[in-house]
């Protein structure tokens, strides 16, 4: 199976901060603001939906690493821009930029790998 996507892909996605989304909701915390693991999803998903129109029928890509900054908090409420840029790709690894913004500016900043595989055959060895 041969990976053929190059890097420059961008994709951007826009969520609201809501309560369930909230440090309070995720137990990481007992501010009732979006949530560092929120935030880490939300970048990981921008990365994923990237490239999945892109890939051979029967696959997709599965996070592998993260190293995210967050770096200040967003009120509940407020509207969360995340932006993914696929900066290199070696063999089935994919390495991705990512940052994210509310209203008043970045919160979060970092990167993020990925690695294609097939769903069938990943899923048999977890059985």
């Amino acid at each position: 199976m041969e990976l053929k996507i190059s890097p420059g892909i961008k994709h951007h996605e826009e969520i609201i901060a809501t309560e369930a989304l909230s440090a309070l909701a995720f137990g990481s915390g007992s501010a009732n603001v979006f949530a560092t693991p929120a935030l880490i999803a939300l970048l990981e998903k921008t990365a994923h939906e990237s490239v999945q129109p892109l890939l051979p029928d029967g696959c997709t890509t599965v996070g592998t690493e993260v190293n995210i900054k967050h770096l200040k908090a967003t009120a509940i409420g407020k509207k969360i821009r995340s932006d993914s840029y696929l900066r290199s790709v070696d063999g089935k690894k994919l390495f991705f930029e990512l940052h994210a913004w509310d209203d008043k500016g970045m919160i979060g900043i970092g990167t993020h790998t990925r690695v294609l595989v097939e769903e069938k055959v990943f899923m048999e060895k977890l059985k």
